[in-house]
Parts: C-alpha cells; structure tokens; sequence
C-alpha cells in the first residue's frame, strides 16, 4: 500500500461485527480459566496479555501500524521518545559497554547518553553527524554495541548520511538505531537506507495535536544477532529471568529485539504508553501523510522568505539550495524534510528574546512539530544542560531560534514572523 493508506489501514483490519476504530482497553489485567493458561504466557510460550505494564491490545495495534509504516517487523510504544531512546540503547548496552552517536542530537537524548547513562557504566562516543568512515571507524571499540543518529536533527538540523553511518556499523558487526522523528516515515523510512532499528517520539508529529507524549521503537528485522552472538548476549545467550530462553534463537531476527525489550525491560522499568495516549497517536497517525506535507510545504516557504529577510542573520533548513545539508536531502528527502527550521536574528541573543516576545500567532513552547506554529529558544530551553563546547558540537548557537511551522496558511505565519521582526 502506498504511504497515505498505510496511514488510515495499517496495522488493523477489524473482522465482521468489530470494530472501526481500533477500541481502547483501558484495562490493567486480563482474567484466566486456569493458572496454566497464564503460566504460558509468562513463560512467553504463548501469545496474549495479562498486564498492561508489559503489554496491551491497544498500543500493539498503534505500534502495528508504525512497524508497517516504517517497512519493520515488529515494534513497541513507549511512555516518551525519551524512554525509546534510552530502551533501544539498553537493550544492546550494559555495564562496561560502550557506543557511538552523532553528536547533533536532541539536548535531552545528549543529556541521557553522556550523563545518565554514563553514571550506570555505559559510555557513549560523540562524532560529528558529517564524520567520514575513516573518523566514524575510529571511534569504534571491541565493546561498541551500536551506533546512534538522528535523520534529521533536532534542533541543529543536520541530515544524517544514512547508507554511511549503517555501512560502518554493519562493517563492525553492530546495528545502526536511527531516530526518524522529524521526517516520520512520510519523508524518509531509514530502514531502506541501511538501518535496523527505528524510534520515534510519537509525541511529535505522530501525534501533532499536543494531546499526548509518547515514543515507539521499530525493529527492521534484518540485524542478524546470531551472526554476532559475541557482542550481544543479552539476546543470543539464555535469560534466566525468562528460564533460559534465548531471543534470537525462538523469535529470530524478526522478533528478538522487541520481545526482549518488551520481556526484560518494560516489564522491570514499566515506561508504558498509556492506551488513551495510544488512541491519540492513532488518530494523528490517520492524518499524518497529509499534514507532513503541509508543514514541509509551510517550513519551505517560510525559509525562503526568512533567508531573504534583512533582519535575519542566518536561515538552516535542508530545503534551502546552498544549504550545507541540502544535498543529503535531496539524496534521503527529495519529497519535504519537515516544518522545522533553525535561524538567527541580526543582534544575537537579546534580538532573539525580543524577536520571540513579540510572536501572536506562534507561541514560546517546550514543544515541536506540533499542527500548529510555535516557538523556542534552545539554549535557554531543551539545550540549557550543555556548556559552549557542547553546544557547537551539537550544532547549537546562542542565537538560534528553532521555529516549527504548524498546518496554518503559510502566509499568516510569515506574517506573523514579520511583525516580530519589525520590533527588533
């Protein structure tokens, strides 16, 4: 099916009598005739729920549809983008273990991978998103069990070479985790690039009507762990905790991961996404080909208009011709990006400040990607975290303001963007 069915019929096909809407099991528990019949399922020898801490009917046909969307096999909702981030790394990692990310990346996933996950004896590598294979190579270690990017970056921009970043992961035997956020699969599916995991805040544009957080994890189904069994024993060798079950051997290289992931992980840190949040990701996911490409359409607009202004010192968008990413776009992207862009005001921070104070129809938000336009200042905000060297390796100036275009007429929101200039 093309992209836009995808959307409205994927992942549910309701029988006769059920159903058009796929239902909402606001239940915790499910009941059993016998303690045998439960006892399969925690055994993992049978399929079925009996706790929505590790699964439920709702969020397994949401994550359906997103698997499906993104061409993989199998997937996992997540309570936020940032336990997907944190479950796609933890499931390889373990104490003592090491990988590698691009350093242009959300400041909270830099916060998570540098600091928090640091403190638990996991450490991560920074690259730059443009490193050759030479410098990519070099980063690698014996215990280096995946590789991390975002296809495009947030808010820095930057457009990840996918088929380069998966050539060097696969070349040292550890897969590439793309989060595919900003141009959700209407724009670009990474796994027909090279890579074999996928996560996705859903909160963003999965979403787009702020209603509900969110994250889900897609596995491509095409990572052989077997194949390195050495590096990932989390998955190749027995789990005691499940009576010596082995992943890759009983569900292959098309289920291992998320059962995994759902088996050990959800069900002892419990970031669960609820199933009414669930539903709300549905109902975004239904119109999500047709407002993508309406906020790309507005973003492209709004970029050239800004690059064009005399008040604005620089524009980022891999949309622009001139652009440093506007090759690596027009190779993974040739359809939109997103409705997101990166620019400076002449007159550096204060300017900022006061450009972003006289906005009506945007607003100042801790949000992104969102239907309709809003407005934030990294470096006071998601970013504040870092110091000046982080910034610039994240691709972040004291100046930039990171501006989502919503689903409006593009020329209110231009509009609006002028009458805020006028006031600098």
């Amino acid at each position: 099916m093309n992209i836009e069915t995808t959307c409205v019929q994927g992942g549910y096909q309701p029988g006769n009598g059920e159903p058009r809407q796929i239902p909402i099991y606001q239940s915790t528990t499910w009941r059993y005739a016998t303690s045998q019949d439960m006892g399969k399922l925690f055994d993992l020898e049978a399929e079925g729920y009996f706790y929505t801490r590790l699964q439920n009917p709702t969020n397994d046909l949401v994550a359906a549809r997103i698997a499906e969307l993104e061409g993989g096999t199998a997937a996992m909702l997540t309570s936020s983008g940032q336990a997907a981030s944190f479950f796609s790394i933890f499931n390889l990692c373990s104490a003592g273990d090491h990988f590698v990310s691009s350093s242009a990346i959300y400041g909270g996933t830099y916060n998570l991978f540098h600091h928090t996950m640091g403190r638990m004896g996991i450490e991560c590598t920074f690259v730059s998103p443009h490193a050759t294979e030479e410098e990519l190579a070099a980063a690698f270690r014996p215990n280096t069990k995946c590789l991390f990017g975002e296809t495009i970056a947030n808010p820095a921009l930057t457009v990840l070479d996918i088929e380069r970043f998966a050539k060097v992961a696969h070349e040292h035997g550890v897969p590439l985790i793309v989060d595919n956020t900003f141009p959700t699969p209407v724009n670009c599916r990474p796994i027909e690039w090279g890579a074999d995991i996928v996560i996705h805040s859903t909160t963003k544009y999965m979403d787009g009507h702020a209603s509900g957080v969110g994250g889900a994890i897609v596995d491509s189904g095409k990572f052989d762990w077997m194949a390195h069994a050495d590096k990932f024993p989390g998955l190749c060798t027995p789990d005691e905790s499940y009576h010596g079950i082995v992943y890759a051997e009983r569900f292959g290289k098309e289920g291992a991961f998320i059962t995994k992931a759902t088996a050990q992980l959800m069900r002892d840190f419990g970031s669960i996404q609820s199933p009414q949040n669930a539903y709300y990701v549905n109902l975004g996911l239904e119109s999500l080909a047709l407002r993508v490409r309406q906020h790309s359409a507005n973003a492209q607009a709004v970029a050239e208009h800004l690059a064009a202004h005399p008040k604005v010192a620089w524009v980022r968008y891999c949309g622009l011709p001139g652009d440093e990413n506007y090759e690596l776009a027009q190779k993974y992207l040739p359809n939109g990006s997103c409705g997101v862009i990166s620019f400076g005001v002449e007159g550096g921070r204060a300017a900022a400040e006061t450009f972003m104070a006289a906005l009506k129809l945007a607003s100042i938000e801790t949000h992104v990607a969102d239907s309709r336009t809003c407005v934030l200042h990294p470096a006071n905000a998601t970013h504040r975290q870092m110091n000046d060297e982080e910034l610039v390796a994240a691709g972040i100036g004291p100046d930039l303001i990171r501006l989502s275009c919503g689903i409006e007429a593009a020329e209110d929101i231009i509009a609006d963007l002028d009458q805020a200039l006028a006031t600098v």
